[in-house]
């Protein structure tokens, strides 16, 4: 049953205006490095849109407000360390990964140390890196339009799918940077001017639909509030209690009247409760119970503390290493148009991340049902209607749906092309149809994982990509950037214990959540420990492969460094895809 038309409405409208904008930025392409790096044309500012529309992702978009609300001030490291990451970009590698010339990573490697292995290396992490990140945008596509409109999830997952598909097989690069650039201003009005009304409204009147908080801090429900959990959850309970139960409480069945004490509880899945008004809040395993905790940043001892630097680690290097991220800088003209452009992204997500921080503080006073099943993802969706049950609710609604659709669109765009590019040109031959046939194929494993595979907070899932990103790419481009003796040998050691320790984390993550069994801190945050022992074994296999190092280092480092003005910089279009690619380009140059 359709629940809002309103945000079916603006869904689709978002939905054709991806594909007219598709159509348009697709006209021109023709040759390879078109699909691949949009013809290195694309300026500083549009650049910087399209990257940060490309980047606020599922994870910025719903995630940074579920996890305020569920985690409070201890949450607030995700968006810090998303912007953060750039700095480092800026400053240590977005200039001179333009100026190698290259327009994949798995290309960069090979350029730098001269070994085909090392780039069939890259290759299995940049598919992982981008699967991993593209997997919770289709689910969280899939909660959003369950969300709104009460269809399927799976529907969601699959036309996200299929509208991103059919954009990357019509032009590549040069159709979603027009699209991605629209849509980050279209996300940041979509997520501002919810966020400006309902302020407004929470400070007009700030006990009006909120539940109350007691002398304790302890948060209760303001109303009678019937609660069904879809998976499996453990949930925390700070204060005696009496509810109705319907389903399986610890492995028991439970259908009636029932006593809680303070403890942990795991209820199964589509379990129903009914809590009375003034009931303590339950929350999931893991988060604050009272507000004086969730104001307060480090309550979580010392394994709190680890995770909090494992994720700073994870954000501030991990950027630097995600492959559909850096392959946009791989379109600009020359190595300082992509320092300005990391420089202007910085600008636009730190303006973007002020109103997702800003509604999940509010959530917490209005949605605490979300804390009971751990869906606070949908919050951002559910916030506007709960605060203002009417026609102005809707609306607000279903600008926020749109702006989260739009969000699900531009990432998935960059990831597919990302992943399509690496595929075509390192395992198929690399001309325009194997790129057609690589998104064709990048898109149904994608679609395939994200209907099987349990569905997660959107943040903390794309936060282990960011590890595995820190702890593979991020040693590789900056010893391969500013250290002459890193060999290929090295490199390949370094990548493969850094990640091969995060994809461990992650199976014992997934095997925890299917389980029921609470992870340590270690496997759900492992960059603390994953990037040094990546870096550390880049090192030292390197000094003891010495003789490995490419003979024309200096050369390379010299290409790397040198300014624009000077000329050093060569792209490898021409050498990877040969003469006839190139005068088919520099015939479409022409106008011919």
């Amino acid at each position: 049953m359709i629940g809002n038309l309103w945000s079916l409405g603006l869904v689709v409208v978002v939905a054709a205006l991806t594909f007219l904008l598709g159509y348009v930025g697709s006209r021109r392409a023709n040759t390879t490095p078109d699909f691949l790096v949009a013809r290195r044309a694309i300026p500083a500012t549009r650049n910087a849109a399209a990257i940060s529309g490309e980047y606020l992702s599922a994870a910025s978009f719903l995630g940074v407000a579920g996890l305020v609300l569920k985690d409070g001030i201890d949450a607030l490291w995700y968006p810090i360390g998303f912007t953060a990451g750039y700095l480092a970009m800026m400053l240590f590698v977005a200039a001179p990964l333009r100026r190698s010339g290259a327009y994949t990573l798995p290309d960069f490697a090979e350029a730098r140390l001269g070994s085909t292995n090392l780039r069939r290396f890259c290759t299995f992490f940049v598919i992982c890196i981008g699967v991993l990140y593209l997997v919770p945008q289709l689910q969280s596509a899939g909660l959003t339009l369950n969300t709104i409109t009460g269809l399927p999830a799976w529907l969601g997952a699959v036309a996200v799918t299929v509208i991103v598909a059919v954009n990357v097989l019509g032009g590549g690069m040069r159709a979603i940077t027009l699209v991605q650039a629209f849509q980050y201003w279209g996300k940041l009005f979509a997520i501002a001017a919810p966020t400006f009304v309902l302020f407004t409204v929470f400070l007009a009147g700030p006990g009006n639909g909120a539940q109350g908080v007691d002398e304790g801090g302890v948060l209760r429900f303001h109303q009678d509030v019937e609660v069904t959990t879809a998976e499996q959850v453990r949930v925390r309970v700070a204060e005696p209690m009496e509810l109705t139960v319907t389903g399986t409480v610890n492995g028991a069945p439970a259908n009636g009247h029932a006593y809680w004490d303070v403890g942990t509880y795991t209820l199964g899945k589509h379990t129903e409760l009914r809590f009375a008004k003034g009931s303590p809040v339950p929350v999931v395993e893991g988060s604050p119970t009272g507000n004086e905790q969730w104001l307060r940043p480090q309550t979580g001892g010392l394994g709190g503390l680890f995770e909090t630097y494992s994720l700073i680690f994870a954000t501030f290097l991990g950027t630097m290493g995600l492959p559909h991220v850096l392959v946009r800088f791989y379109t600009n003209p020359d190595g300082r148009a992509a320092r300005r452009t990391a420089l202007h992204v910085m600008y636009l997500l730190g303006l973007f991340y002020l109103f997702p921080t800003v509604l999940g503080v509010i959530s917490r006073q209005y949605l605490p049902q979300l804390l009971v099943t751990g869906k606070t993802d949908a919050a951002v969706l559910l916030l506007p209607e709960t605060m203002q049950p009417n026609l102005l609710g809707q609306v607000l609604g279903a600008v926020v749906a749109a702006g989260a659709f739009a969000a699900f669109l531009s990432t998935s765009s960059g990831l597919v092309v990302s992943v399509a590019g690496v595929v075509s040109t390192d395992i198929l031959p690399g001309k325009v149809r194997d790129f057609r046939w690589a998104t064709v194929l990048t898109g149904a494993v994608a679609i395939g994982l994200a209907l099987l595979l349990p569905r997660g907070d959107a943040s903390l899932t794309v936060a282990m990509s960011f590890a595995l990103a820190a702890s593979t790419f991020c040693p590789l481009l900056l010893l391969g950037i500013w250290w002459r003796g890193l060999t290929w040998v090295g490199a390949m050691a370094g990548m493969l214990v850094g990640g091969g320790l995060v994809l461990t984390a992650l199976a014992v993550n997934v095997v925890s959540t299917l389980s029921g069994w609470v992870p340590p801190a270690l496997s759900s945050q492992p960059a603390l420990v994953t990037v040094p022992a990546a870096f550390l074994t880049m090192v030292m296999i390197s000094k003891l492969t010495g003789r490995r190092r490419p003979d024309d280092v200096n050369q390379i480092l010299l290409r790397l460094h040198a300014p624009d003005p000077l000329g050093f910089m060569r792209d490898r279009d021409v050498q990877r895809f040969g003469p006839a690619e190139d005068e088919k380009r520099a015939e479409v140059n022409r106008g011919l």
